[in-house]
């Protein structure tokens, strides 16, 4: 199947997955990478997926790939059942062009890099690097049981043909129990991600902060204009 032919919605299944959120060190320079028309949530809280497809038998077309995506948290706008903000993506580090193709038709700002976790024990450590070389490091202490099955959906804002158009992404994942986010660090200053450094001492925001060893979604499904 050619890249320019992948049918949407695309399927993955049991990736691995770091999800972590906290407050930014400088809210007005995360904001100010929004687009006209939507706005941060209240607790200006920013998101990071970090995650790795190890096969391309895990997804319906993409192949293998690793990913870390960002952005704001959205005031007024939900996910579809209400129990989480819609977020918008400002940064998307993906390794697979197949990927970055795909989702670059429906506006999503990908760029060319890569993801590793790495599990040492009880330490879980995720980099994100671009061009080989580093640009944030997360650090999370993960048990080896289950402690919940998650399911529901995330809604990602995205801005196609000057439209700010809203996805849905159902998912359903196993959640490492326990779980602690230790530190996010962002490496590069120059880089600019670093718009959305947490402060120090980090200010995590738990309830969107976890680890999964298998997580699978739809990417993604029930595309919307938000206005």
């Amino acid at each position: 199947m050619s890249e320019s032919k992948l049918a949407a919605p695309q399927m993955v299944i049991d990736s691995r997955m770091l999800y972590s959120s906290w407050v930014p060190a400088d809210p007005t320079a995360a904001a100010a990478l929004l687009p006209d028309g939507i706005r941060p949530a209240e607790n200006k809280a920013i998101y990071m997926n970090q995650y790795v497809v190890d096969k391309p038998e895990q997804t319906s077309g993409f192949g293998a790939y690793s990913l870390t995506y960002l952005g704001l948290d959205l005031a007024d706008h939900t996910t579809p059942d209400g129990a989480s903000p819609a977020r918008f993506f400002t940064h998307y580090v993906n390794s697979s062009e197949t990927v970055r193709r795909y989702v670059r038709e429906r506006g999503v700002p990908a760029s060319p890099g890569a993801t590793t976790l790495e599990l040492h024990g009880r330490e879980l450590v995720a980099t994100t690097s671009v061009d080989g070389v580093p640009i944030i490091r997360t650090t999370a202490l993960v048990g080896n049981k289950i402690g919940v099955v998650a399911r529901g959906h995330l809604a990602y804002v995205t801005k196609v043909d000057g439209r700010l158009v809203a996805g849905n992404y159902p998912y359903i994942a196993d959640m490492a129990d326990p779980y602690e986010l230790l530190a996010v660090e962002f490496l590069a200053k120059d880089h600019p991600v670093y718009a959305l450094r947490p402060g120090s001492p980090i200010q995590v925001v738990k309830s969107a902060s976890w680890y999964s060893p298998r997580s699978s979604f739809v990417y993604p499904g029930g595309e919307r204009d938000l206005f």
